[in-house]
């Protein structure tokens, strides 16, 4: 039976966060049922002008932010800067994506506020950190897929640099920033002190690198760009076939035999280049041209057909909008909708996190910006902010398609 209580229902989240690097960890922790207030400048999140525009409404924004409310603060203006020290001293959480120190200037670091609000959890999502001789500087994803050598690796060999066709540290950002805010929040549970989360985008990639480092501080030898293939195993590639391309991951060597079965080559098991991981990945120059030469002769579906029957992991390489109508892709709910008033029906990814007691839920659309300026001041008993102006909301109100001007 499900519960009717979200897992992180009664958490208030600040988020001063935009783009991409941020928002989706909000997101995430909103889908589980935080109350999460969106903080916007003026002009708005960055991503509610980027192309495509649909309505009046960057598309990547919709993504990213559903089941927030959207507030208008101009850290600019004192006024606006005590407001959300105000809110900051009433909330569970803070995120924000801002270069070090613009949080300080502000009067809203975490050493500030904590002072007043002990059990405060407060996130900084930086490009390099709140510490080091880099500090300062800004990072987009692209900058720190190169400078934390993801680009080395990725692409083909001999090829000029590539980077991840998704903004992946921004993401993957997010997604370590909302695994320490949790973190956070269980510690706090035992002993009702809250802390700083530091979540650097370039650490991100850096973690990621475990296996290629350990392989560097064994041998030392530097991985460079495969393509598709794998340094450490072998077959473990995309290979074409009559109409397309397949991945094939036999990643041991039962699966390997079954490969062999499956592919009419079990002549391979024995032969004394293959007869292990190692050696197959050793030799896969060797290798990959026997497996593609049989792949050839056939289409896809049959070989994913043959294949797969036989327990080795397999698949298509599927484009964007085959991914978006694959039988289990939607089985699993990551494609769902929303009504919005204004934007009509939204079709957006759903949650990756599935909880079979309190699954994620989506309740509310993305929101215009400033659309709750005035609920929140009212609830959080910002009489002063009330009775003010909040540049840009009233336009917003009456007009969408002025969003973020």
């Amino acid at each position: 039976m499900q519960s009717t209580q979200a897992p992180l229902e009664g958490l208030k989240v600040l988020d001063f966060t935009e783009y991409g690097a941020g928002p989706w960890c909000t997101m995430l922790l909103g889908d589980l049922g935080a109350d999460v207030i969106k903080v916007e400048r003026p002009s708005g999140d960055g991503f509610r002008s980027w192309a495509p525009i649909q309505n009046g409404e960057g598309s990547g924004f919709v993504q990213l932010n559903r089941n927030k409310r959207s507030m208008v603060l101009d850290l600019k203006r004192a006024e606006h800067r005590d407001a959300a020290k105000k809110l900051a001293l009433q909330v569970d959480i803070v995120v924000e994506n801002f270069r070090p120190g613009v949080m300080e200037r502000a009067g809203l670091a975490y050493a500030t506020l904590s002072e007043s609000n002990p059990r405060l959890i407060y996130c900084s999502i930086s490009g390099y950190g709140q510490t080091g001789p880099f500090r300062d500087r800004g990072g987009f994803d692209l900058v720190l897929q190169g400078h934390g050598g993801l680009m080395s690796v990725t692409g083909q060999a001999g090829g000029p640099p590539a980077k991840a066709g998704v903004p992946i540290i921004d993401f993957g950002a997010s997604a370590h920033a909302a695994i320490g805010i949790l973190a956070a929040c269980i510690a706090r549970s035992l002993n009702g002190r809250g802390q700083q989360i530091d979540v650097s985008l370039l650490d991100v990639p850096v973690s990621w690198l475990g296996l290629l480092a350990a392989k560097y501080w064994a041998t030392g030898d530097v991985q460079q760009a495969m393509g598709s293939a794998h340094p450490l195993s072998a077959p473990y590639q995309a290979f074409s076939t009559a109409d397309g391309y397949i991945t094939i991951a036999a990643g041991n060597q039962q699966l390997w035999r079954s490969t062999c079965e499956a592919l009419g080559l079990t002549g391979l098991v024995d032969d004394p280049r293959f007869l292990n991981n190692n050696l197959r990945a050793s030799n896969q120059d060797k290798l990959a041209p026997l497996v593609e030469a049989v792949l050839r002769t056939n289409d896809s579906a049959y070989w994913i057909e043959r294949i797969s029957s036989r327990g080795v992991p397999c698949g298509p390489i599927y484009s964007v909008d085959q991914v978006l109508s694959d039988p289990q892709v939607l089985h699993r709910d990551m494609v769902v909708e929303m009504t919005d008033p204004r934007l009509g029906v939204l079709k957006m990814i759903g949650s990756p996190i599935k909880l079979s007691d309190a699954p994620a839920t989506f309740r509310r659309p993305p929101p215009m910006l400033g659309e709750h300026t005035d609920e929140i001041a009212e609830e959080y008993g910002l009489a002063s902010l009330a009775s003010c102006d909040h540049p840009g909301q009233e336009s917003d109100r009456r007009d969408r398609s002025v969003l973020g001007e």
